[in-house]
């Protein structure tokens, strides 16, 4: 079991409401397991409706006050946030690792990022800043005021407990809303840690408050009444139902679903260079990312040689306990993700995929309870298999050969999904045809994986995307915020 102040006396997982920690009002629930051990680190009960209705009827009468709350004093408790996040890097990053099986610097690059966003959340008395008109019409005057709509609520997976919360957390709060998280129940204990900094960062209670639970709890979520606006980050077809549901209940909603990303690497490209980085934008955090880009365009003439870099680079990968040091892929995060996994596998088999690299007779010493694969590497993919159209998330990828950049590119549009795309090359033409004929929501040009900083949104589109504003940056405040048009006339008498 891990040691966690907020934890109750028999290793339960709580949920925070109202500036205190209160246990769950159900039974039902789930165990936390380190991945890599097989260990039992607590036990997450499932919050019933009753936990939900009270987390919103605290965050409603929270709102009351806080929203008329002068923006540089919501601010504040977001900058002593920060320093305590990054004081407590370390100790986040191992638990991190402990419950989620990623390797220890994947999880400090994780939190990282996730404490941008507080950075960025941090500017919002300047982001909030609105358009006037002086003179919009004769003796008139017109503004538009940015203001804040009440209890927001976001649903996060699994792959990023520690980042993907701060997404949004920092910006409903920093707007004049109040916020509920609710984690994923796989790996709850980062989101648990994280509150008791916010505990201890000085927000009023009831701002910011966390609920855990599963597929009930995020229901009595969606329908709720109460809740102003949902964001949610998972698989496709829950963000199609977390969309359609909670838009069907009158609520905004930015819903991140899953992908399917290309690489692309034309006869221009350091192949030495593309070549560790598809293998690294495939298979870090074992693969188990939105943005891994997992289907491997390249250009004929540099097909055979690319091929035999990523094998060399591929099989170099050490699999292991994440905090073991030297270990570049670590555990998936559950036994069943494991079996899904190797699933795809014996499909791309079955379909004529040729297996290069077969990563599923890994063992890692002292630890064989638990979840690991090595990389496993297809060539000949085809656009209508299974393994080149649906989304892995795993360390698994193969290789298509094509004629030049105007096929690939057709071969990436082809998809379903359109999260993110990267284009290995020396070309600057290929690289403006990339940009421009590109239909995915991030792209990045001899860059392997095209993350954005928190200052700019995290793009989305076609089934990888449902709503209209994305996560971080500008996106967030107008998500969070709704203008009013103040049109004012002072005659003379």
């Amino acid at each position: 079991m891990v040691e966690l102040a907020s934890l109750s006396e028999t290793g339960d997982v709580q949920n925070y409401v109202g500036g205190t920690w209160k246990r769950a009002d159900s039974d039902d629930g789930q165990d936390v397991i380190n991945p890599a051990t097989g260990e039992e680190l607590a036990f997450v009960p499932f919050s019933s409706e009753s936990d939900v209705n009270d987390a919103v009827a605290t965050g409603l009468e929270a709102f009351d006050e806080w929203s008329t709350t002068h923006v540089e004093a919501r601010i504040q408790p977001l900058f002593e946030l920060k320093q305590l996040l990054e004081e407590h890097q370390e100790e986040l990053a191992e638990l991190l690792v402990q419950e989620h099986g990623k390797t220890l610097p994947e999880a400090r690059g994780e939190l990282r990022r996730g404490i941008e966003n507080v950075e960025v959340a941090c500017g919002i008395p300047s982001m909030m800043q609105s358009g006037t008109l002086l003179n919009a019409a004769p003796d008139i005057d017109e503004s538009a005021v940015r203001k804040p709509l009440g209890v927001f609520a976001a649903i996060t997976p699994f792959n990023f407990p520690g980042m993907i919360p701060l997404w949004f957390l920092p910006y409903a709060v920093a707007t004049g809303n109040s916020f509920i998280l609710k984690p994923s129940e796989r790996d709850p204990l980062v989101a648990q840690r994280m509150f008791e900094l916010i505990d201890e960062a000085g927000f009023p209670d009831g701002v910011v408050q966390l609920v855990n639970g599963s597929v009930d709890t995020v229901n009595t979520l969606l329908e709720h009444e109460d809740i102003a606006g949902i964001s949610f980050v998972g698989s496709t077809p829950v963000a199609k139902h977390v969309y359609e549901t909670a838009a069907a209940h009158g609520k905004r909603v930015q819903a991140q679903g899953g992908a399917k990303n290309h690489i692309i690497v034309t006869e221009t490209a350091d192949l030495e260079f593309a070549a560790a980085k598809t293998v690294a934008s495939a298979c870090a955090c074992a693969g188990e990312r939105c943005l891994a880009n997992d289907v491997v365009v390249v250009e004929d003439a540099v097909y055979d040689e690319f091929t035999d870099l990523v094998l060399e680079e591929a099989e170099s990968q050490v699999v292991g306990y994440g905090l073991d040091d030297g270990v570049d892929i670590g555990a998936l995060i559950t036994p069943e993700h494991e079996q899904h996994v190797r699933n795809f596998i014996e499909t791309g088999i079955s379909e004529g995929a040729e297996l290069l690299l077969d990563g599923r007779d890994v063992t890692v010493e002292g630890y064989e309870d638990g979840n690991f694969l090595a990389p496993s590497v297809f060539a000949g993919l085809e656009t209508d298999m299974v393994i080149t159209r649906e989304e892995i998330f795993g360390p698994v990828f193969g290789l298509m050969s094509v004629a030049d950049i105007d096929e690939a590119i057709d071969v990436l549009n082809e998809s379903q999904f359109g999260n993110a795309a990267s284009l290995f090359t020396g070309s600057g033409l290929d690289a403006r045809k990339f940009r421009h004929r590109a239909d995915v929501g991030n792209l990045g040009v001899n860059v392997g994986t095209s993350a954005p900083m928190a200052f700019f949104h995290f793009g989305g589109q076609r089934d990888s995307f449902f709503g209209d504003l994305h996560a971080q940056g500008e996106d967030m405040i107008h998500f969070y915020t709704d203008k009013n048009v103040y049109i004012e006339r002072w005659p003379d008498n």
